[in-house]
């Protein structure tokens, strides 16, 4: 099967990942994310891409991003492959792509689809086992969500400022819903679908996007279609 171009759409958010080569580390040591993080500053700013999320795992990547242009993820996530991969290539004696071919991304939906992809994000570290609690994880975005630190990388998206009236409320409903986790099914659907590239919204939402792109939105049935009056 052919396959689908990637939506990619300005002013909408994107749940983005990007995973090792053959599964391998894309990060050995700390300086490696302090290089990665600076690279993707440097290429946000750059491609004017705003980074709302992210998260650093041993060997993939979670980002929450909205591109101001449709070709800006692909520029940034370019130049972030320049910068990054080559340097880590360099400091550690290897050659080759560090990156598991192209990156996956998929188009979120405004209000709590967006919210489920940054706790989707700052969770993913709990939900590994990493760390007993989100903000036990110093290499992803949720001790800025939380207040607990001042991140320049990160701009705080439309979901984010509805959880309150002030910096107190917005943080304190965070660390509430931080604590709760998204539910497993929840979880396991937002990361399927950045697999598969099939945006994550309501029909309505859905049915916008349909008319911005030829592209399909949805996986089809399985199976041969059922015949009419079967």
């Amino acid at each position: 099967m052919a396959r689908l171009p990637r939506l990619a759409l300005a002013g909408q958010a994107h749940l983005v990942a990007l995973y090792g080569h053959s599964a391998q580390p894309v990060f050995v040591d700390d300086e490696d994310r302090r290089q990665f993080l600076a690279a993707l500053r440097e290429s946000a700013l750059l491609q004017q891409v705003a980074v709302h999320a992210y998260v650093l795992l041993d060997d993939h990547v979670h980002l929450l991003l909205t591109p101001g242009r449709p070709d800006a993820l692909g520029a940034l996530m370019q130049g972030l492959g320049r910068r990054y991969g080559a340097g880590f290539n360099r400091r550690h004696g290897r050659r080759g792509s560090l990156w598991a071919g192209r990156f996956r991304a998929t188009v979120v939906q405004p209000g709590a689809p967006l919210l489920d992809a940054m706790l989707f994000i700052d969770h993913h570290p709990v939900r590994s086992a990493l760390v007993a609690a989100a903000p036990d994880h110093p290499w992803c975005s949720a001790r800025h969500h939380l207040g607990r630190l001042r991140d320049p990388l990160i701009t705080e998206c439309s979901a984010w400022w509805a959880l309150g009236n002030t910096p107190f409320e917005r943080e304190a409903a965070y660390l509430r819903l931080l604590g709760e986790g998204l539910a497993p099914a929840r979880a396991a659907a937002l990361a399927q679908a950045g697999r598969k590239g099939w945006p994550v919204g309501d029909d309505a939402f859905l049915a916008t996007l349909a008319r911005q792109s030829a592209r399909p939105l949805q996986p089809r049935p399985r199976g041969r279609p059922r015949k009419l009056g079967a």
